[in-house]
This record gives C-alpha cells, sequence and structure tokens, in this order.
C-alpha cells in the first residue's frame, strides 16, 4: 500500500467531496470506527453515529456521484452473525446501519457490497497492533498476566483470507450483497495458545470464568463465557475465493511483524 498514491483526509468531517474523488475506479472502504477509536472527551455513540451510521454511507454518495463504478465496505460479522446482539448494543447498531446505509447508495453503474469479517489476526511488517502484541509481549513473558484465558469463543478470521474476500468482492461480488465471512471457530483459549506456541512457550492456556487483563471482557462483543459460533456460506466462500483453516498462518504473521516492531536482539531465542 506504500507505494499507493496517498489521498489524505478525514471521512467524519465531510474531507472526501466528489471532487477529490473522481478519477478512481473503485473503493475499499475500511475505516470504520470502533472501540479503538473513541475519546474519552466524547459521547461514544454519537461518535459512532457520525463516524458509521451517518459518515459511511455520505462517503459512499460522494463516490456515486464522483464516478466511482464499484466500492466494497468492510464491517463487522457481528451484527450478520447475531443479530440478536443489535439491539443493546450502539457499536454494533452502528455497524448495522453502516452497511445498510452504504449498500442503500448503490444503483446502476455503482455497486456497493459488503464484507463482513470476524475476530482478525494478522500483522503488518512496521506497524504495530493494539490488539494482538499484547499476547506476544504476554506470551514472551515481557509482562506479568495470569495464565489463564476467558471463557467462550468467536469465529476468527486472518488479514490473508480476508484480503483475498475482499478482492473477490471487488471482481466477482453481487451488487447490494452484504457477505458474512470467516474462517475458524475457536475458544478464546485455544486461540491465545496459538501466540505461546508461535513463540515457543510451551504453556498451555486453561479457560477460566473470570476477567482477563490481556484478553478484557470488553473486547468480546456476545460477553465473556458465550460464543459467536457460525459458518461462512460454502458459495459465497467459494465466490469470493478465500483461504481457509488460516488462522494460526495469521498468528505466525503477526508475531514476524511484531518481531520488527517491539522485540529487540536477544528477546527472541526460539525464531
Amino acid at each position: 500500500m506504500a507505494t499507493l498514491p496517498f489521498l489524505q483526509g478525514d471521512y467524519v468531517r465531510r474531507d472526501f467531496t466528489p471532487d477529490r474523488l473522481r478519477g478512481f475506479d473503485a473503493v475499499v472502504f475500511a475505516a470504520g470506527n470502533d472501540m479503538r477509536h473513541l475519546p474519552t472527551s466524547e459521547n461514544a455513540e454519537e461518535l459512532l453515529i457520525r463516524a458509521n451510521v451517518e459518515g459511511i454511507p455520505r462517503f459512499a454518495r460522494a463516490a456515486r456521484e464522483a464516478g466511482v463504478k464499484r466500492m466494497v465496505q468492510i464491517g463487522s460479522a457481528y451484527p450478520q452473525a447475531t443479530p440478536e446482539l443489535v439491539k443493546d448494543s450502539p457499536y454494533l447498531r452502528s455497524r448495522h446501519l453502516a452497511c445498510e446505509g452504504a449498500r442503500a447508495e448503490g444503483q446502476a453503474g455503482f455497486d456497493v457490497i459488503s464484507v463482513n469479517p470476524s475476530f482478525m489476526v494478522g500483522g503488518v511488517p512496521g506497524l504495530p497492533s493494539y490488539f494482538l502484541d499484547p499476547y506476544f509481549e504476554w506470551a514472551l513473558g515481557l509482562v506479568e498476566a495470569p495464565l489463564y484465558a476467558p471463557t467462550g469463543g468467536t469465529n476468527f478470521m486472518s488479514y490473508r483470507s480476508l484480503s483475498q474476500a475482499i478482492e473477490g468482492a471487488l471482481l466477482r461480488g453481487e451488487p447490494g450483497k452484504a457477505y458474512l465471512v470467516g474462517d475458524e471457530t475457536l475458544s478464546v483459549a485455544d486461540y491465545l495458545n496459538l501466540f505461546f506456541e508461535a513463540v515457543g512457550n510451551p504453556v498451555r492456556l486453561e479457560a477460566r470464568d473470570e476477567e482477563h487483563p490481556v484478553f478484557p471482557s470488553h473486547t468480546m462483543v456476545q460477553g465473556r463465557g458465550n460464543w459467536i459460533r457460525y459458518e461462512p456460506d460454502a458459495e459465497e466462500a467459494a465466490l469470493l475465493g478465500y483461504d481457509r483453516n488460516d488462522v494460526a498462518n495469521g498468528v505466525a504473521e503477526a508475531l514476524a511483524a511484531f518481531k520488527t516492531t517491539h522485540v529487540k536482539g536477544s528477546l527472541l531465542t526460539n525464531g
């Protein structure tokens, strides 16, 4: 991506007008806001409404008016996989309405497709990860934390699989379609054990129904101890053309990225 032209702007502040978007054939929109983007000085629900509910469909409208032919909007699996959670979650509601609103802007000559992934894992060399780096710091013993995992589980997906799904949506996706994508449904314990295995730490975490400082309950939209289980539609997965059973590879990719940004010299001895 570093080799591509860079057009700076803030879509929430309406920086991307039709004039600025002219000349692009397609757009992949991956800037929806989640809990990482919420400053403590602002009302979270109001910001989610501005950023997701209002901002994303407005961006799609500007792209359509600019003559863009195709847009893939990256959303979240949870409103589609567990619609019963949307009512009581301002965050999930904002993601649901963004997905609906963006696709509603589609018309003849402007296709909008949504790709809704689950809990993501992977890495970009040189780019720190707010979510994943603490797991490696814990597995390496660089931070102290109790050796157990919270109960519950969800569907996980690698960056590579999602990238393939996005490419498939750009090339072959049905206009107006929302694709629920994902890979492996794992317990939180099995998922976190992949990070210990990746750094060569033989510890095996067991599940415990307690709050954990490295994997806090607020990162589980379904709540600690609960599961989000789903299997992507086989025909849709084949159409989009993304790899399955790739979560462990995603952890390995995350470790490679972690090494480039956080670990010096002898801190890693097993790779």
